[in-house]
């Protein structure tokens, strides 16, 4: 079955630097779009950041622009996101989708979800 694992959270000072990885399984990953999204406490869940299967389209939301750099490496089945000067309000659950087809960013859109990994951002 598809699977998808994140790693990489963790907490960090205000201003430090993450990088999340997710490990995919049980599907053909270049024929899928990836994304990240996150969630915080009492709040909805929210689009981060996208790749294509190629990894030449790269779409971000404003607030990490700059910032955040998503990656893959179709060869590891796995997707990047690297996160640079981080702010507390970055503190989240941070999930990896599959999306078979383009890149989008609503989060229902995406067929297949890990299971999330923590980033908690201290200030």
């Amino acid at each position: 079955q598809v699977q998808l694992v994140e790693s990489g959270g963790g907490l960090v000072q205000a201003g430090g630097s993450l990088r999340l990885s997710c490990a995919a399984s049980g599907l053909t990953f270049s024929f899928y779009a990836m994304g990240w999204f996150r969630q915080a406490p009492g709040k909805e869940r929210e689009f981060v950041a996208a790749i294509s299967w190629s990894g030449d389209y790269k779409r971000y939301v404003d607030p990490v622009k700059g910032r955040f750099t998503i990656s893959r490496d179709n060869a590891k089945n796995t997707v990047y996101l690297q996160m640079n000067s981080l702010k507390p309000e970055d503190t989240a659950v941070y999930y990896c989708a599959a999306r078979r087809g383009t890149v989008g960013s609503s989060w229902p859109s995406y067929d297949y979800w890990g299971q999330g990994t923590q980033v908690t951002v201290s200030s």
